[in-house]
């Protein structure tokens, strides 16, 4: 029989590692060709690993919690069948790729920089200089092995001895807010009677993620309030018979959707990614939209989604939320994202400051419809009220852009009525 090496999947494409969730076959268990066998975390998803070949599970080198760069080995599995069988396995892992990336040869992992020797962008090189890494020697995760920004980023984090090798001290002091992600903070203090619970997999990315969100992007923060009588007016009218006919709910995500898709075609730039020395603008606007779950915050994108009236939108959001509980997304449904919808008003709230879902330049949250009075001409009146807060990425996007963003999303919400037709 012949020993099959798993090594760590590569779950996207800027996935440069991935956290042990669980096993779910121990050692001595027999596997199918397959069949799950071990849920991965990474930054971007949660996914059941599938086994590439039948066999039995001789070894587990990895334990849950776990985390390791893409392509470290993980478990070995011992395959059924003879020799001549066995020798099929390679070509059955090619077979897989896109969903499990086998690596048995100790320079597969080498062989990505030397494809992306010499391709390098401005910002990654200067990044390279800054810290004393030779970018030929980081293994590019980019199309092609490309090496991106986040690639030196995580040879910094796990090479801290890097920077202190360039021959120039006095670059050092830059390279700590790139890495800063990766500091400890103050450490809690344990009482008696306190309970400590270990950090969950998901919860350590989300920790990380924040953590990186809010230390290389400079948050800026704005907010302003919208009359929605005629959007609550609508919604009251139509949602028992779009139930009926739809088969979904008609809720105020859809609506909220349609008005940042026309902000966005207004401010182009808020459909952006930052890219260290240029700006890319993005021609696809892909809605993120931050679902809750057992397992911690998911981030579901809805693809083209100015391509889409409200049915269209009630229907792929609902989707996806309903399949981010059952924990059955793809990562296909959770990549792509350009620009976040967060619907903090679900559970209550007035008013928040979202963390930016980078390299996205901005985020909105929908929050709570409250009946409140306001002036109207020389009048006053009960009105349905909701304030719409923005996040934005101020290396890219002013005060003035993201003032505009934000009445366009303002007017389009208020011009909605009773007879507005949803299709």
């Amino acid at each position: 029989m012949a020993t099959e090496v798993v090594s760590m999947p590569q779950l996207g494409e800027s996935v440069t590692e991935g956290t042990i969730g669980q096993w779910l076959k121990n050692v001595g268990d027999p596997i199918e060709k397959y069949e799950a066998l071990l849920e991965v975390t990474t930054d971007k998803v949660n996914a059941e690993v599938p086994a590439p070949v039948t066999g039995t599970v001789t070894k587990i080198l990895v334990d849950p919690g776990q985390t390791v760069p893409i392509g470290t080995p993980i478990c070995e599995i011992e395959v059924e069948g003879t020799g001549s069988e066995s020798a099929e396995a390679p070509q059955t892992s090619a077979e897989e790729a896109q969903t499990v990336e086998a690596q048995t040869a100790p320079a597969a992992p080498a062989a990505a920089p030397q494809e992306g020797r010499g391709r390098y962008s401005p910002a990654v090189r200067r990044l390279a200089e800054e810290h004393g890494i030779d970018p030929a020697r980081v293994n590019g995760t980019g199309a092609g092995g490309r090496v991106t920004r986040n690639d030196i980023l995580q040879a910094v984090d796990h090479k801290g001895a890097a920077p202190a090798k360039t021959a120039q001290p006095a670059q050092a002091a830059p390279s700590a807010p790139a890495a800063s992600f990766a500091l400890e903070s103050a450490p809690a203090v344990i009482d008696d009677g306190d309970t400590l619970e270990p950090l969950a997999p998901v919860r350590k990315v989300i920790a990380e993620r924040m953590v990186r969100s809010k230390q290389t992007v400079p948050h800026a923060w704005l907010m302003v309030e919208v009359d929605v009588t005629g959007l609550v007016e609508l919604r009251g009218r139509l949602k028992n018979e779009f139930k009926a006919r739809e088969g979904v709910s008609l809720t105020y995500v859809p609506f909220m959707m349609r008005a940042i898709v026309e902000g966005l075609r207004a401010v182009p730039e808020m459909n952006s990614q930052w890219n260290g020395d240029s700006i890319v603008i993005k021609k696809r606007i892909n809605l993120g939209m931050a679902a809750a779950t057992d397992r911690g915050l998911i981030v579901p994108v809805v693809k083209d989604a100015d391509q889409k009236n409200i049915v269209g939108l009630a229907k792929a959001s609902q989707d996806l939320v309903q399949r981010s509980r059952a924990g059955r997304l793809t990562m296909d449904d959770l990549s792509g994202g350009t620009f976040t919808l967060d619907n903090t008003g679900a559970v209550g709230t007035v008013l928040t400051y979202p963390v930016i879902n980078a390299p996205e330049v901005g985020i909105v949250t929908m929050e709570s419809i409250v009946k409140r009075p306001v002036v109207i001409g020389n009048t006053i009146g009960i009105r349905d009220m909701v304030n719409v807060c923005l996040s934005f990425d101020h290396r890219v996007v002013d005060g003035a852009e993201a003032g505009k963003f934000l009445q366009v999303i303002k007017k389009h919400l208020e011009g909605i009525g009773p007879d507005t037709s949803i299709y």
